[in-house]
């Protein structure tokens, strides 16, 4: 985070070479990621790369940042939960966080002083005093300060401390915030500009104190040999792929957002230098999960997190914010003063009051006779076989890297398994290709192995818009024709349909508008599909007149959901609404939902039906959103573990898991003859099961 200096730039990533098709690609043309060629999803079963997928290695959290606090604001509670387990924590900051240099609250009257060396320290000890308390120790506690040999000959400043076996290390990269010419901003020009070398900011009272300058290859360079050298199970970027935002530059300045999409320009770089070295590192072979982060993205929306995960999480922000008063004993100063108190509350920004996933949704999809289960590792598909003990056996590797974090699902009448998946089919910088596409992978027999990847293209025309969607949902209905749903770039929907013949219709928009990441769709007992969207002010809702008739959207009165919606279907009757029933959190106070900085999220659930009237209600407290099926609903509970309340079904018991991995993404829920099974992917890269 970096809004207290904004600038003009140009778009990050904006419309470059229009080199790769979805259509292309299927017919074998190879593309490129960050300078290396990518077997096209066409090309054989496993359009994988070459390298073995390797055993995951014990647990750690490795974190890429733009800027010093860009954690505390956009990760947490996640990083936190993480650590609390026992996982070891590494957070590399990509820039020195200097902007301009001058440090100091807003309503500060005092002279100006420009001092970028001592506002980069502050930045770093402010996240030292931050991790201390997050580790349970005072807030000056001694930290071990050395310098890293990184690949190519660069250098880094390295912080560690430790705690009743938990460990922090935090690794400054330090990059400057602007160019050594023309005062551009630094990272996005490096992303862009091949022959740009852009210099080190060494902080005041830093062990470092000599350092070269970065080219585009040496950064993604360093951040693959850092990923190498930690091998971490879990890596967490931001958002490579930021909503378009069209704003006026008054707009623009009060949001701090880079001209045309809503976010900071220096998270959008970071994360597409860190999403290059992921690849690089997944042709390795290595076994790792990736979560990308929303950011600038939660000012816009109603904000999900309950006021006392809020409260936690800010309160985490206050450390590092410091104050100039404190005696830290740090040259450059005692934190980021204008994040200090209550400020990060009180911003009307509101960034601190959500966290987002970029690509929303639960991180195993099971197979309907619950068996195998398949997942994203190491960029890559791969299918687990559960035993009868819910015991899960090595990967078994599908390919089609490198793939977004979650895969969509559907299952052909007669049993074969769809798989969907967003793929990121070139990710250059330097002007190259950068485009997303959708890829299917087909079961060519039930429970047997796949054919080819296929590339089901983009439903947006250019490269820039093609980035801005969404991972897929699919919904097969009676008639066998299986519905595929992605949201796009003007944040509505679009819409494939796959025929009983197995060919695909051509890319449809359905419409709709201002509707969140994070599809969910159902089959009512009329056969009909419907397909639901959190909106800014309502939950937006598609559906079918008739069995098979096209989908378009329908009115809706139904309150606004600050997460997925979980649809329920509860047989055919005119008093159940429709026969579906729609579980999800809401704004504990609607009347702030659309006012500066927004209201925190309600922990209860929503239970309506279709028309808004109420629905049976279900008690289970927590945050995120949830799943429901077989009588049972699964979800969080405001520490981050996974809960189970048998509430639709009479029950109303609530069952917490309280041992294993903490869970990466919202759990899986599958209930078979009543018996309820929650699943799921951890930060130790593995599956886990829980039988309450």
């Amino acid at each position: 985070m970096d809004g207290a200096h904004v600038e003009e730039t140009a778009r990050l990533g904006g419309p470059g070479r229009r080199v790769v098709l979805g259509g292309a690609v299927a017919a074998g043309l190879a593309v490129t990621v960050a300078g290396c060629a990518v077997p096209p999803p066409g090309r054989g079963r496993t359009a994988a790369p070459a390298a073995p997928l390797s055993a995951p290695r014990t647990p750690l959290l490795l974190q890429i940042l733009a800027h010093p606090d860009d954690d505390l604001y956009f990760m947490n509670p996640d990083t936190q939960h993480a650590l609390d387990s026992g996982v070891p924590l590494v957070s590399v900051y990509v820039t020195g966080g200097e902007a301009n240099g001058d440090n100091r609250v807003v309503s500060d009257t005092s002279p100006h002083v420009y001092d970028k060396a001592a506002y980069s320290s502050a930045r770093h000890q402010g996240l030292r005093q931050a991790y201390a308390v997050l580790l349970g120790l005072d807030k000056y506690a001694p930290w071990e300060k050395s310098v890293a040999e990184l690949r190519g000959g660069h250098r880094a400043e390295v912080n560690r401390l430790q705690h009743r076996g938990r460990s922090v290390e935090l690794v400054f990269l330090n990059t400057a915030m602007h160019t050594p010419l023309g005062g551009r901003m630094g990272l996005p020009s490096l992303w862009e500009d091949h022959r740009l070398q852009l210099p080190v900011v060494i902080a005041e009272g830093s062990p470092l104190t000599r350092a070269k300058s970065y080219t585009y290859d040496d950064l993604v360079d360093v951040l693959a040999g850092l990923l190498a050298d930690y091998s971490p199970t879990l890596v967490q970027t931001l958002d490579p792929d930021p909503d378009i935002q069209h704003s006026s530059p008054a707009d623009r300045a009060h949001d701090s957002e880079q001209p045309g999409y809503a976010d900071h320009a220096d998270h959008t770089a970071a994360a597409s230098f860190a999403w290059a070295a992921l690849i690089r590192h997944a042709e390795r072979g290595n076994a790792f999960l990736a979560t990308a982060y929303r950011a600038y993205y939660n000012r816009h929306w109603p904000k999900n997190l309950p006021a006392g995960v809020l409260a936690e999480k800010a309160a985490h922000l206050v450390p590092y914010g410091g104050s100039k008063d404190w005696q830290c004993g740090n040259p450059g100063g005692c934190g980021d003063y204008n994040v200090g108190g209550k400020r990060p509350l009180t911003n009307w920004k509101g960034w601190v009051r959500s966290t987002h996933h970029r690509h929303p949704g639960a991180r195993l999809l099971v197979s309907e006779d619950g068996a195998h289960a398949y997942g994203v590792l190491g960029l890559r598909a791969v299918r687990w076989s559960r035993s009868g003990d819910d015991q899960w056996g090595a990967p078994q590797d599908l390919g089609g890297s490198p793939l977004a974090p979650v895969l969509g699902g559907a299952t052909l009448p007669d049993g074969r398994q769809l798989l969907f998946a967003l793929r990121f089919s070139s990710l250059q910088g330097r002007a190259g290709a950068n485009t997303r596409e959708v890829v299917l992978l087909e079961q060519a027999a039930p429970g047997g192995e796949f054919t080819a990847w296929k590339g089901l293209g983009n439903p947006e025309r250019g490269d820039d818009r093609g980035r801005r969607i969404g991972p897929p949902v699919a919904v097969t209905a009676p008639d066998g024709r299986v519905h595929l749903f992605v949201r796009n770039a003007d944040r509505g929907i679009s819409s494939r349909i796959r025929g009983g013949d197995g060919a695909w219709s051509p890319w449809r928009d359905l419409g709709g508008e201002s509707v969140q990441e994070g599809l969910s769709g159902v089959v009512d007992g009329r056969g009909r599909v419907h397909v639901f969207a959190a909106g800014a002010d309502t939950v937006h809702h598609w559906t079918q007149s008739a069995p098979g008739a096209p989908l378009g959207p329908v009115p809706s009165r139904l309150p606004l959901a600050v997460d997925p919606v979980a649809p329920v279907v509860l047989g055919d009757s005119a008093g159940d609404g429709d026969g579906v029933q729609l579980l999800y959190r809401t704004c504990a106070d609607p009347a702030k939902a659309r006012k500066d900085p927004g209201s925190p999220a309600s922990p209860r659930l929503t239970s309506v039906r279709l028309d808004g009237s109420p629905a049976r209600p279900v008690a289970l407290d927590g945050y995120g959103p949830v799943a429901a099926a077989g009588g049972h609903v699964l979800g969080t509970d405001e520490q981050g573990r996974v809960q189970l309340a048998g509430a639709l079904a009479g029950a109303g018991r609530v069952s917490k898991r309280t041992r294993g991995a903490v869970p990466v993404g919202p759990p899986t829920l599958y209930v078979r003859d009543g018996h309820p099974l929650a699943m799921g992917l951890g930060v130790d890269a593995t599956p886990w099961s829980w039988r309450p």
